[in-house]
Parts: C-alpha cells; sequence; structure tokens
C-alpha cells in the first residue's frame, strides 16, 4: 500500500523550531518530486517547499531562509526542519507527491506558534 504519513507537529512559541518528518511506504521518496503544503486556519492550501528528486529543492518565499527540506534515502523519509517559526506558520502541514497520476496526501500535522 502507498502511503504518506506526516509527523513531528506541535505547540511551540514564536522563534523556535520544530522538524516534520514524511515517513513513505511502497514507494521511494527519492524517484519522485516531493512537496510540502500547508493549509492556515480560513486559508487555501499552499505550497512551500520542493524536494526535486536529484536532491534540488524550492522554497516559497514566505517560508525561504527559515525552512529546509531533506530527505532521507535510507529511511525513504522527508523532512522540513522549521525555524525562526512565527504565528502565521500556524497550519496542517502535508507532504504530496503524484504516483502514477494518483495525488498523494499524508493526513496532515498540526503546527501550533504562540505564546
Amino acid at each position: 500500500q502507498v502511503q504518506l504519513v506526516e509527523s513531528g507537529g506541535g505547540l511551540v512559541e514564536p522563534g523556535g523550531s520544530l522538524r516534520l518528518s514524511c515517513a513513505a511506504s511502497g514507494i521511494m521518496l527519492k524517484a519522485y518530486t516531493m512537496h510540502w503544503y500547508r493549509q492556515g486556519p480560513g486559508k487555501q492550501r499552499e505550497l512551500i517547499a520542493n524536494i526535486f528528486s536529484d536532491g534540488v529543492s524550492y522554497y516559497d518565499d514566505s517560508v525561504k531562509g527559515r525552512f529546509t527540506v531533506s530527505r532521507d534515502d535510507v529511511k525513504n523519509t522527508m523532512y522540513l526542519q522549521m525555524n525562526s517559526l512565527k504565528p502565521e506558520d500556524t497550519a496542517v502541514y502535508y507532504c504530496n507527491t503524484v504516483h502514477k497520476t494518483q495525488n498523494l496526501w499524508g493526513q496532515g500535522t498540526q503546527v501550533t506558534v504562540s505564546s
């Protein structure tokens, strides 16, 4: 069964850090372009970062310089290291890819940035 499972969310104070994980089963992440999306309260889901199969990454301006996407090919897991978190980063974070024309999503993990 092809599945993506996010973890690592939680409550953090402004300026803090979290690391999100996206564990894959049924596919090898290194063969895919992987995405991180987020959906804040009352907002549309937005793309914030990609990592391509060659390891090159892309970031939306809203997270550039603060977030880093990486991949562990042995663990078949993608990560999103989030530093200098702001209240506006509060959202449900999702990992995503397209597998055989199927748009795969994890269940999401909640990140709340608040004092």
